[in-house]
């Protein structure tokens, strides 16, 4: 029998306490030892919990009690977790995760603090949510030169725009909307302006090309400016827009930022509405590998937190510890990527034929007209539309 201790209770701490108890028997048999629950680390009473018997409020019970050998953070942020995760190691116990911005921005530091305790640090969940992602990115995968990650890393974000292509709305709509049905927090900066993706696309690129990014520094633009027009005039252009994670091998190192962008129709990333979240993986030898789920929510994170917990049971004595790359990669300006872009603009189509001869002009429902450049670089798009009345422009993805 082993005990494990999870630290929160709220939306991925209760339903990880549900997965654990329903799922009991499988997760015995892929840990190879029996689970136990030890103690629930939360500050609010839990009266009216079937696991009040097991809250604690103070974390170093937890910590000094040896037969504690896992630890479940699903706190969120970078202060108690932080602390917390770091104590839980120093104290030999392995840490599991879900917390993408503490993976983001401490991961290389607790993954190396769990090396030099001999126990385990295992983040699967703060990517993928439910969606099995980094251990076939690590392990399934690892024949492979990855060259590429890129996808739809936000369930909220992508509701949104979902709503808006398909119901007409305008993002305020679309927002108040995924907050009455709880899918954007009452502030939802870190969602609509693209930093929850940021901190995912960070982690991806350090497992995949062996930097570790900080995701401060990873050029980042939310879904904020779009406007149900672009919606309209990506349809006619067939299309759709998604915001993307984006991370790429470059010969001096990498490239990594997080957009909107159009898609085309035939894509399959394009079919990927609601909450759901996809990620494209493209090695060197199997080529694109595009893995879908739910990417967030109580269940599906939790049963990725849960499979942590049974792994870092099985593996007390040969730790696993995913590597987050080291310090000091490049990250090259995503500036000088040439693509194709789409740009909206309040011209005629003879304006726009005159600027970018090789452009694709149609009109949407109002007089704005919508077009696909040729491929080029920012700093070309920039110089050549400042002939013109922009509005938007993003990047097509080739």
């Amino acid at each position: 029998m082993v005990k494990y201790a999870i630290l929160g209770f709220g939306t991925v701490g209760g339903g990880l306490a549900e997965v654990m108890q329903d799922q009991r028997e499988r997760l015995a048999a892929a840990a190879g030892d029996e689970l136990e629950l030890g103690y629930i680390l939360r500050r609010r009473d839990m009266s009216d919990s079937p696991w009040r018997d097991k809250q604690v409020r103070d974390f170093s019970v937890i910590e000094n009690d040896p037969d504690v050998a896992v630890v479940a953070e699903v706190i969120g942020g970078v202060g108690a977790a932080y602390d917390y995760s770091r104590r839980a190691i120093l104290a030999g116990k392995s840490v599991v995760s879900s917390n993408k911005e503490l993976v983001a921005t401490h991961g290389l530091e607790l993954a190396a603090l769990a090396r030099e305790h001999g126990v385990s640090y295992l983040f699967e969940g703060s990517v993928g949510g439910g969606i099995p992602l980094l251990r076939p990115l690590s392990r399934c995968l690892a024949a492979n030169r990855i060259d590429e990650v890129y996808g739809i890393l936000n369930g909220t974000t992508n509701y949104i725009l979902t709503a808006m292509d398909e119901q007409g709305q305008d993002f305020a709509e679309a927002l108040k909307k995924a907050q009455e049905l709880g899918y954007a927090e009452a502030d939802p900066t870190a969602d609509v302006e693209g930093v929850d993706a940021c901190r995912k696309t960070a982690i991806l690129a350090d497992m995949s090309f062996g930097y570790n990014l900080d995701p401060a520094n990873i050029p980042t633009t939310g879904i904020t400016s779009v406007a149900a027009v672009d919606l309209e005039l990506a349809r006619a252009l067939g299309c759709t827009v998604k915001l993307l994670g984006r991370a790429m091998r470059t010969e001096g190192g990498c490239r990594a930022f997080v957009q909107p962008h159009l898609i085309p129709l035939t894509h399959t990333l394009a079919s990927v509405n609601g909450v759901m979240n996809a990620c494209a993986i493209r090695g060197s030898a199997v080529g694109e590998v595009i893995m879908c789920g739910p990417g967030a929510g109580r269940h599906p994170t939790a049963s990725a937190v849960a499979a942590d917990i049974a792994d870092a049971v099985r593996h007390r004595n040969d730790p696993m510890i995913p590597d987050l790359g080291r310090p000091g990669g490049v990250l090259e300006p995503e500036e000088r990527l040439a693509t194709p872009w789409y740009v909206r603009a309040d011209a005629q189509p003879d304006q726009v034929r005159g600027v970018f001869p090789e452009a694709r002009p149609v009109y949407g429902t109002t007089m704005e007209c919508g077009f696909i450049t040729e491929s080029m670089d920012r700093p070309a798009l920039e110089a050549r539309a400042a002939a013109l009345d922009c509005r938007a422009a993003w990047r097509v993805l080739a």
